[in-house]
């Protein structure tokens, strides 16, 4: 079981950095793919037992849009971006103004800017992750999803089968318009790959 109190209390810190170097190369890297300014608040940073992932997006049957990647490597193990579906909404209202059509529904060009959008911010946090452990991680081609959020890790556990028991939660606001967009990036390790990246930051669990 995952040491929740310990790793808090010597690490935290170092995860929180994590988010804050993973969202400022986010928001440099979504100016850049939108040609507009984009900013990103300092992101929240905590660990959660894995049963409370869907409790913190709305509950289980909380309609999402989701972004989902497998990752390779060092600690493999699954991550997950994911919006409360207003939240993809008003998002898609300001990154494409006059294609949206506020229904409900999704096109198929705004279901593949969430994904790339998911997909950069993922591979943000992959990379600074990666930097401050030296550990290697390999992120897959990422899919993204609308649906229930039950339904969406139900999905992650049918393809690599049952998941660690814990996740690293960066809950991330975008600024746009002086509008906060929020969405919840997880990073839920295989069972035995936190151990690795405790070790990696310096944490023994004995």
């Amino acid at each position: 079981m995952t040491n929740f109190n310990r790793f808090e209390a010597f690490e935290l810190d170092v995860l929180k950095e994590v988010g804050n170097i993973g969202a400022g190369n986010a928001a440099t890297a979504l100016s850049t793919l939108l040609n507009k300014p984009v900013d990103m608040s300092v992101p929240s940073v905590r660990l959660l037992p894995f049963e409370q992932v869907a409790e913190r997006v709305g509950g289980s049957e909380q309609t999402v849009i989701a972004v989902f990647l497998r990752v390779e490597g060092d600690v493999p193990g699954n991550m997950f971006f994911i919006m409360q579906k207003h939240y993809a909404l008003q998002l898609m209202s300001q990154l494409l103004p006059g294609e949206h059509v506020m229904d409900g529904t999704y096109t198929e060009l705004e279901m593949s800017m969430l994904c790339e959008i998911g997909n950069i911010l993922a591979g943000s946090y992959l990379s600074s992750l990666a930097d401050f452990t030296k550990l290697q991680l390999h992120p897959s081609v990422p899919v993204v999803a609308h649906d229930m959020a039950g339904a969406i890790l139900s999905y992650g556990i049918m393809q690599y089968g049952e998941m660690g028991d814990s996740a690293l939660l960066i809950e991330t606001s975008f600024l746009e318009d002086c509008k906060s967009l929020e969405g919840h990036f997880f990073l839920i390790p295989d069972p035995n790959s936190f151990e690795k990246i405790f070790r990696a930051l310096g944490v023994g669990l004995e």
